[in-house]
Order: C-alpha cells, then sequence, then structure tokens
C-alpha cells in the first residue's frame, strides 16, 4: 500500500518549502477559537462570552454527535448535556480504539452518515481526536476512500456538513489546534501521519476537570508528548517567529508543571497549567512541524505497540544530539530554560542532562532494553524499525537530514542509552 508522504514529487518539494526564501513569501497562523478554564462547560447562567455562542451560532440543525472512547464516556455524557442545553440533539459513539485503527475510522464515518450531524465534538485523548479528524473527512467526502493518500496539498472543502469542536481530556497532543492526525494500518503494523490545513478545529475546549482523573503513567506520558511537540518546534527549521516563543514557553510550562502533575493529579493548578501547555505547543508544532524525534518515536511505537507520548518524549536527548551538528537553536532552549551555555556544546550538554533529569523523576527509562524489550526481539525488529522511521513524514523536517542506517545506528543507541556522537 502506498501513502501520501511517499510522492516522490512531494519529498523532492519539502525541502524547498521549508527554505526561508519560500516560508517567507506566505506566513500563515491559524488557531481554533479556544475556550480555556474551569467553566467552559458550565451547569448553569454564564455571564458574558461562552462557548456555546460559537457553536450554536455555527449550527443551523443542532444536531451534535459526540466522539469519545469507553474510558471518556462519562465525560462526554457530561458534553453532551451541556450540547442539549443550547438546543442541540446529540449522539454518543463511545467505540474509539487506541490509536485510531483505519478500520475503526471507517466504523465511525459509517454512523456518522447515518446520524447526519453539523456538529462533531471529539471528547478524549490523542486516538479520539485522530480517529474525529479522519471520520470527519470521509462523512464530508465520501468519494474519498483512502486516507493514507490525502495530501495537504489536496483541497478537501471541509465544513460543507459540519464544524468540529475539539474537548482534550489528556494534556499531550494539542490535536484541538491542529491540521494533524495520526492513523494506525493494522495490515502493514505502520503509523500513518497526515497533515493538512482543513483540519484544524473550529472550536477547542479546554476543561482541566476532565484531566483530573489520569493516572500517574499516562499523566508522565502524555506530559513528555507535549515536551517533544515544543522541543523539536523549537528546533525545527520550519519554526518562525510566531512559533518559535510558544515553543518556548510551552517548554518551560512542561518543566515546571509537568512534575507536580504527576506527583499530585489533583493539583488543579499544575493540571490546567499542563493543558495550556500542550496547546500552546500544539499551536507551535502544528505550524513549525516535528521532527525525527517523531519519526523514531512513531516507528518505535507502531513496532512494540507503545503509548506514543511515552515513544516521542524517550527520543528528545538523541534528537537534540542528532541536530547539533547543524544548528545551534537548542541553545534558544538554554536560555527559556535559565541552563548555562557558555557555548553550543556545553549548553547541549546541559540541556540534554535537564532532560534527561526529569524523564527519570517522570520513571521513564532511558534506554530501550529498560523497557523490557530483550535485545533478540531488538535485533529481529530493528530493520522495521529503521524503514518506518526513515519513512515517516516528520524525517522530512529534520534540520539535519538522515539516513536510513543513521536511524538504525540511532535505535541502536538509543536500545543502550548511549549519547549520539556521529
Amino acid at each position: 500500500m502506498s501513502y501520501w508522504f511517499e510522492d516522490p514529487t512531494l519529498k523532492a518539494l519539502v525541502p524547498l518549502a521549508l527554505s526561508s526564501s519560500i516560508r517567507g513569501l506566505t506566513t500563515v497562523f491559524g488557531t481554533p477559537k479556544i475556550y480555556a478554564g474551569f467553566n467552559v462547560i458550565p451547569q448553569g447562567p454564564v455571564i458574558g462570552p461562552s462557548t456555546m455562542d460559537s457553536l450554536a451560532s455555527r449550527c443551523a440543525r443542532k444536531r451534535a454527535f459526540v466522539i469519545t472512547d469507553a474510558f471518556n464516556e462519562s465525560n462526554a455524557k457530561q458534553v453532551a448535556n451541556f450540547l442539549k442545553s443550547g438546543g442541540f440533539e446529540t449522539q454518543i459513539w463511545a467505540q474509539t480504539l487506541p490509536e485510531a485503527p483505519m478500520e475503526n475510522v471507517t466504523q465511525c464515518a459509517e454512523v456518522l452518515k447515518q446520524f447526519e450531524p453539523d456538529l462533531i465534538t471529539a471528547v478524549g485523548g490523542g486516538s479520539v481526536m485522530d480517529l474525529s479528524k479522519g471520520a470527519w473527512i470521509l462523512y464530508e467526502r465520501p468519494d474519498l476512500t483512502d486516507l493514507g493518500m490525502v495530501s495537504p496539498l489536496d483541497k478537501l472543502n471541509l465544513r460543507q456538513k459540519a464544524i468540529l469542536a475539539a474537548v482534550p481530556t489528556t494534556a499531550g497532543t494539542g490535536s484541538e489546534c491542529t491540521g494533524a492526525a495520526v492513523f494506525h494500518d493494522d495490515a502493514a503494523n505502520r503509523k500513518i501521519p497526515i497533515a493538512h490545513d482543513e483540519l484544524v478545529p473550529d472550536v477547542a475546549i479546554l476543561s482541566p476537570e476532565f484531566t483530573l482523573s489520569m493516572p500517574p503513567k499516562l499523566t508522565a506520558g502524555t506530559g513528555v508528548d507535549v515536551l517533544a511537540h515544543a522541543m523539536d518546534a523549537a528546533i525545527a527549521p520550519s519554526g518562525n517567529d510566531y512559533t518559535d516563543p510558544l515553543a518556548l514557553r510551552a517548554t518551560e510550562m512542561v518543566f515546571k508543571w509537568l512534575p507536580k502533575a504527576y506527583k499530585n493529579g489533583q493539583d488543579r493548578e499544575a493540571r490546567f497549567r499542563m493543558m495550556m501547555a500542550a496547546n500552546i505547543a500544539g499551536i507551535a508544532f502544528g505550524m513549525s512541524g516535528c521532527h525525527i524525534t517523531h519519526s523514531l518515536g512513531h516507528s518505535l511505537g507502531a513496532v512494540f505497540h507503545m503509548h506514543h507520548g511515552l515513544c516521542v518524549g524517550f527520543f528528545i536527548p538523541h534528537s537534540m544530539q542528532f541536530c547539533a551538528r547543524v544548528t545551534d537553536k537548542h541553545l534558544t532552549l538554554c536560555k527559556a530554560l535559565d541552563i548555562p551555555a557558555a557555548d553550543a556544546q556545553e549548553g547541549l550538554d546541559n540541556l540534554v542532562a535537564k532532560t534527561r533529569q526529569l524523564l527519570t523523576e517522570l520513571n521513564i527509562p532511558l534506554a530501550l532494553k529498560d523497557f523490557g524489550i530483550t535485545r533478540k526481539d531488538f535485533e529481529a525488529k530493528l530493520p522495521k524499525l529503521a524503514e518506518l522511521a526513515y519513512g515517516d513524514i516528520s524525517c522530512y523536517l529534520s534540520p539535519r537530514p538522515i539516513t536510513v542506517a543513521q536511524c538504525e545506528q540511532m535505535m541502536r543507541y538509543a536500545y543502550d542509552g548511549k549519547d549520539i556522537d556521529f
């Protein structure tokens, strides 16, 4: 099976499109209407503008389809009740599976077509957000049968039938404000990322109340996902004067608030700040893109069926060390975090050490072997790991071009927890 990011023409165009001369011709900054705080899904009267104002005015038929998973069904019911208070007829679909398998997306789209909503509301974590975007495409465009071939250069003409509202219940993906989605092709056993400006939700509703029940392990995994988004965006060559300060601010917030949320899940301020950090990082990487941190993480997650955030967060130190050969943009992160950096190398060493300290504080291993992956299993699957990492779209956005052999070598170093020295 082929995918949009395997198109050789697109591969050739990406480096040109990332050049400063081309990017400087047109800069586009777009976000959804964002409502954030502890009263964004009110159960009583509201003074001033409310979340409902942005929804009801754009949905003449007031038919809301709420997509969620089994874990978040109670949260979805709360959102559905809020929508009902605004005159919406609602239907909840709570069958989202982890990692948004392609077949699961198709199943949701079929139910969407039967209900015919003019508002699709995603209530959940990254998998729910991703599946909702995919199902939305298939609902709006029944002529499209292969999501793996949806290119960012295509004209999708969405919003002819429905708008999309996103209600995250984790502080991680930032998908509520990006045009990105990642599906899982079970047949090929690989992650299929897509990206399109039209997939940016119309409304993002950030209620930290929904994150209070996250267990420590999920808090850590989603939290380092935020960090990977922010630090990738800060270093990516496709960043700009809009995305850079957002990426740096989100990085600061993660280092300050993630350990607190991890240690005490009922710390309401820490939960709120992490939800904001996820959103801010999402806006940043949604326009700058991510790079090899994510291509390596996508590969690891697909082959060993590990949590997405944990995988990409694990590779932050490795990608920084690899990219530092061609860029010193990590120094902006050092400055934001008040890390001593007399020169680029000292800054890199101290930044990597601080990142590893955070991972350790969150009980995240610093070597792949410590995740329980045996060397025999690792060696057997290494060629597939390298192949998938190199073929991932995020590889195209790397500050430093990478080869399949280098992907394999990075995986080997990561297995033993070694510094990247090549």
